[in-house]
């Protein structure tokens, strides 16, 4: 399939709070269209939506917000602590996430979209979807730098924080399937440089397709 595309599919992925839509935006100011996994996992679950219906069904109305909207938070709550619900949701959502990710990939496609597609997705090495990509840059971190922005995005102790990161897969070994790394422990400037030379690389993988 990837290789009857016209534009290059770039997987981006990292652990929690690695500072991964940073580097997303810098690559949108570069020019590429981006699709945000987490924009089409909040759009499968508006109310009206099946995923919407299945989700109360499975989890009760504790989960929804005053307002008849999904708590997201509440609902990341429940999951969080119990892998067997975790498992419920994703049965729930990832099928709805993977049609509309499919349905933009094709819109492109019928677009005659020649460039470069970042799909922003937080667990792309863990569902093994990023084995349909045509490159995978992965954006790394040291633990202070994660831990820190944990704490204030989640507003989380330290302990919680590292609670969180440890839950995940260990970045060194996300960092082994990447195509490119982008390491974020340093300022924004450093970043931007890494993401300018990964951007420079990508585009000669893209001129290698088109010829």
């Amino acid at each position: 399939m990837g290789a009857e595309r016209a534009f290059l599919l770039v997987g981006l992925t990292g652990g929690i709070a690695t500072g991964k839509s940073t580097v997303s935006a810098m690559f949108r100011a570069l020019g590429c269209v981006i699709i945000d996994a987490d924009l089409l996992a909040r759009e499968v679950v508006e109310p009206g939506q099946p995923a919407y219906r299945e989700i109360v069904e499975a989890f009760g109305p504790a989960v929804l917000q005053p307002d008849g909207g999904l708590d997201r938070k509440a609902l990341g709550a429940v999951v969080f602590a119990d892998s067997a619900r975790r498992r419920r949701l994703e049965a729930i959502t990832h099928p709805r996430i993977r049609e509309r990710f499919a349905a933009r990939l094709a819109e492109l496609a019928g677009q005659g979209f020649d460039g470069i597609v970042i799909f922003d997705a937080p667990v792309m090495i863990e569902s093994g979807n990023y084995r349909t990509m045509d490159r995978l840059v992965v954006v790394t971190s040291d633990e202070a730098s994660q831990v820190a922005r944990q704490q204030a995005r989640d507003v989380l102790g330290e302990d919680g924080a590292r609670r969180r990161i440890e839950s995940q897969m260990p970045l060194a070994e996300k960092a082994r399937l990447a195509d490119y790394v982008v390491d974020n422990s340093g300022d924004l400037a450093a970043t931007e440089a890494q993401v300018r030379e990964v951007h420079r690389a990508l585009l000669k993988d893209l001129d290698a397709r088109h010829r």
